[in-house]
């Protein structure tokens, strides 16, 4: 008999009949302020599970079931949530997240599609090939994040931290990340011939300077009053992209065809290795 108590109270919110967590049957039960640190839970079915506020550090959460729980402000620090199915195509049926902390957490190939994860600490989470399509991380800390191959299309990712971020390869198509900080971000590649897609991405007064978009593919993106100081966007393919009122002093244009790109306003006169066509107007 397994016993999960209140991780304050000790009250006992609920009895498991086993001997173990692994692939328990745990719907729908009460489980809101719950202790259940570095528990092994993989497998386990929590769907319709109140999770709230939770503390689920240091547990193993592989391989769980957790559509439509609820884990708002629950601690999942450090936890194993590796190719655990959170996310799903219908946004009523996806876990809600806003306000936890999953620093350092494993989420490597999870799925996240349309999960609610606003406010949430992601600081140095792994997310290698997690698909996060439709999620929303508005104001969330994902600095130092791991998310080689992962899908963010349509994702929001207004005001998030994404600083030292390593988006390799990423594939970040129609995301929202205005006003979001990409101090230091790696978008280029793992290969010499792969890119990271950030076409029709909104990138609106973001922050990227320093960041490396070798070879990315921003087609159509909006980098309108962008901060791109110190960029590398060498061999990027930015056809149709708007960089209107960017700062682009000391970003790197090597190879980049710059004939569709509407720069009015820019100032390039510090940018290294841009080629502007001769009809170019109002720059600065």
């Amino acid at each position: 008999m397994i016993e999960i108590k209140h991780k304050e109270t000790g009250k006992v919110l609920e009895k498991i009949d086993a001997d173990s967590l692994v692939g328990a049957d745990l719907r729908d039960m009460q489980l809101s302020g719950a202790d259940l640190r570095s528990m092994d839970l993989t497998g386990a079915n929590l769907e319709f599970s109140d999770l709230v506020e939770a503390d689920l550090s240091g547990s193993i959460l592989r391989n769980a079931l957790l559509w439509n729980a609820h884990l708002n402000r629950a601690n999942l620090m450090n936890a194993d949530l590796s190719y655990a199915r959170m996310g799903s195509q219908q946004r009523s049926r996806a876990a809600m997240l806003s306000g936890a902390n999953l620093s350092n957490a494993k989420l490597e190939g999870a799925d996240l599609r349309n999960c609610e994860l606003r406010k949430a600490n992601l600081q140095n989470a792994n997310m290698n090939r997690a698909d996060m399509r439709g999620a929303d991380f508005n104001g969330s800390d994902l600095c130092h994040i791991t998310a080689r191959k992962a899908l963010f299309i349509q994702t929001n990712l207004r005001e998030t931290n994404l600083c030292h971020a390593d988006l390799r390869d990423c594939h970040l198509n129609d995301a929202n990340m205005v006003k979001a900080s990409l101090h230091q971000a790696d978008l280029s590649s793992t290969s010499e011939d792969g890119f990271t897609v950030l076409n029709l991405a909104n990138l609106e007064s973001a922050d990227l300077e320093g960041a490396n978009l070798r070879n990315v593919s921003a087609q159509d993106a909006n980098f309108r009053n962008t901060n791109l100081r110190d960029v590398d966007l060498s061999n990027a393919v930015l056809g149709g992209a708007i960089m209107r009122r960017a700062d682009v002093a000391g970003a790197r244009f090597d190879n980049v065809e710059l004939a569709s790109v509407t720069i009015e306003f820019a100032n390039f006169s510090e940018a290294i290795n841009a080629t502007i066509p001769g009809y170019k107007k109002n720059l600065r």
